[in-house]
């Protein structure tokens, strides 16, 4: 018999079941309950309840767990200086969209020499997210593949998805079933009614195939995800973030009878893809918020131990100590001082 099927599969490696991989790696109760409490709070700033700044900090990408774990270190020491009027989560993607080819990130190959070797990956990932939690940290991530939440879910306080899968009905429907609040990003064209879509259909019950814990193919059902907002980060015509960008957004959500929950992307489009720009957005969201904003809930900035970002591939021995592999990072010192100074301007949205 002919073959029809699989004529270009190299390799078909058997993953374990999630349940296997939670158990081996298990969450604990406190890990448990602090990841319910940070969710909860975001849900509280998304709704307007909590005035706090929600800032989603990190690096582009996880490549060295060492390096991040020591910036996770710097991270959680700062967040609970800063407490009182921000709430700052880690940036922990592990995998990365790529356009057309590039390192796709730590769960997908996690030695940096195109080995595949996800479960590995997996593993590395699901341990990096506790270290994270165990230092008081909330943990934020971009879910691309609609498997790995079943890995690593219910470890993460705060998802995005993407402005290239935003408009994609696979992520708005594994949207619907995610446990924790998310924010979609508008299209890579600027379109704003992409992000919109997305969170129209995540609120609502969906159908759609997927996996459950023993790894057996599943009819999913959903009730919708309630805790979903809208991410700005620019697009081709470029930013959007501007006071009468954000008017226009206020007035769509309004028309699409959703919340006014804005939150601002200072990298990407919006920063011109230069790094050191980002600061000036995060200036310019917090000058509207001094003027009486409230629809603004959160800003997100790319930071990593030292500036800038470092070709990739080269050879491992090569590779500087805690600069991205992938977009390009302001340092440890601008992200220090950057959020020290935000939480002062944040003075006058505490004063009433």
């Amino acid at each position: 018999m002919h073959q029809t099927s699989d004529i270009n599969v190299l390799e078909n490696r058997v993953l374990p079941k999630p349940g296997e991989l939670l158990r081996d790696i298990p969450r604990t109760d406190p890990q448990s309950q602090f990841i319910l409490q940070a969710r909860q709070e975001i849900h509280r700033i998304i709704f307007g309840d909590d005035k706090r700044l929600l800032l989603i900090v990190g690096p582009c990408s996880i490549h060295d767990t060492e390096a991040g774990l020591e910036y996770g270190q710097r991270l959680a020491k700062l967040a609970e200086e800063v407490s009182d009027r921000i709430m700052l989560v880690m940036r922990v993607y592990f995998e990365k969209p790529r356009t057309s080819i590039g390192w796709k990130g730590l769960i997908m190959d996690p030695h940096l020499n195109n080995s595949g070797d996800i479960e590995t990956g997996l593993r590395t990932a699901r341990a990096f997210l506790r270290d994270i939690v165990d230092f008081g940290l909330p943990t934020a991530t971009e879910l691309l593949d609609p498997i790995t939440p079943q890995y690593t879910a219910d470890l993460i306080c705060w998802s995005a998805i993407g402005a290239r899968t935003t408009e994609s009905q696979t992520h708005r429907q594994m949207a619907s079933g995610l446990s924790m609040p998310l924010g979609f990003k508008n299209g890579t064209d600027g379109n704003l009614h992409t992000a919109i879509n997305a969170i129209r259909a995540a609120s609502h019950s969906q159908t759609f195939l997927g996996i459950n814990q023993d790894g057996q193919a599943s009819v999913v059902t959903t009730q919708g995800n309630p805790n979903c907002h809208m991410v700005l980060r620019g697009g081709t015509d470029g930013p959007n973030f501007t006071a009468s960008d954000i008017q226009k957004v206020e007035n769509d959500l309004k028309g699409a009878e959703l919340p006014w929950a804005i939150m601002v992307d200072c990298s990407h489009e919006n920063s011109g893809k230069i790094p050191e720009k980002q600061p000036e957005v995060l200036t310019e969201i917090l000058s509207q918020i001094s003027s009486g904003n409230t629809s603004i809930i959160g800003a997100m900035l790319e930071s990593n131990l030292n500036a800038g970002s470092q070709k990739f591939p080269a050879p491992l021995n090569k590779l500087q100590y805690g600069v991205s592999i992938t977009d390009g990072c302001i340092n440890w010192e601008t992200t220090e001082t950057l959020i020290r100074n935000t939480h002062c301007s944040l003075a006058s949205r505490f004063a009433s």
